[in-house]
């Protein structure tokens, strides 16, 4: 399922998903304080083109928490909104409901990105 998965993920969403992580890593990285944080939307960007067959480990100290308090003010509410409108569209059919589920997975790894690590 993965690589068929990763194919059909990519044509029907995953592309629309990667590329509002690629904008928001963009957009960090206009200020030199940003760059760290948009190197990560980039990694995170991957999960969001090919997400079957990949797992999200949450974790991560007080610098984390730190971060994710500034990225979810500023970036991760309408990554998150975005990511959760299309798994619920994607939802709808039968079919689309593996989709879905994946985009919640990116859903949730928007609100709180930084600490998680991707195997």
């Amino acid at each position: 399922m993965g690589c068929l998965g990763n194919f059909l993920w990519f044509i029907f969403g995953g592309f629309i998903s990667g590329l509002g992580w690629i904008c928001v890593g963009l957009l960090w990285c206009i200020s030199i304080v940003g760059i760290p944080i948009g190197i990560q939307c980039f990694k995170f960007a991957t999960l969001s083109f090919f997400p079957f067959g990949k797992e999200v480990i949450y974790g991560g100290g007080a610098g984390s928490f730190l971060l994710n308090i500034l990225w979810l003010i500023i970036s991760g509410l309408p990554l998150a909104i975005g990511h959760l409108v299309l798994g619920c569209l994607l939802c709808i059919t039968i079919i689309g409901i593996p989709f879905g589920l994946q985009m919640f997975k990116v859903a949730k790894l928007s609100l709180m990105p930084f600490g998680a690590e991707i195997i």
